[in-house]
């Protein structure tokens, strides 16, 4: 398999990101949120406008994550406070458990290091099992726990993880 990352920039490419999100959304947390909490939130978040605002003027980064040339899933990030926040990270369901997680987590430890942040942190819900072992599995641990009211009645019902970035050593003179 031939994983790599290319950057969401154009249009066109954002298209692509909010219907990958929508069917990824629609499939995957049915299980652990309501569907109308489910549709709430992509066009909150994860709408073609809602992605070009992140980008425009949030400081967001998308990248789509390939197997060939075929796009398999996203994730985006953002730079806060020297930490690099991983903000969104999905993947097909057809596609999951194929290691994708191990190169993402290398991917991301590299833009922390070419960019000299210290640390990797994420927000997941605090029922999504899975997601959260496989965060662990790379080092993540639950720092904190977070609710946040993001309107509309609902809200977001979270575990805060992190892991530290072990930057290169800088030789002695």
């Amino acid at each position: 398999m031939k994983f790599k990352f290319s950057q969401v920039k154009i249009a066109e490419e954002i298209a692509v990101v909010a219907q990958l999100a929508a069917a990824i959304w629609r499939e995957y947390y049915v299980s652990i949120i309501t569907m109308e909490q489910i549709e709430y939130m992509i066009g909150k978040y994860q709408s073609i406008s809602a992605i070009t605002d992140q980008i425009d003027h949030q400081g967001y980064e998308y990248y789509f994550i390939h197997n060939g040339e075929s796009v398999v899933g996203y994730l985006s990030v953002r730079e806060e406070e020297g930490k690099l926040f991983l903000s969104k990270f999905y993947i097909s369901k057809e596609h999951r458990g194929r290691g994708y997680a191990s190169h993402a987590s290398a991917f991301l430890e590299q833009l922390c290091k070419d960019r000299n942040l210290s640390h990797i942190w994420l927000t997941v819900n605090r029922d999504n099992e899975s997601s959260i072992a496989i965060y662990e599995k790379k080092g993540f641990q639950i720092v904190q726990e977070q609710i946040a009211d993001i309107g509309n009645g609902f809200v977001m019902d979270d575990f805060i993880m992190g892991r530290i970035v072990k930057l290169s050593a800088t030789p002695l003179p």
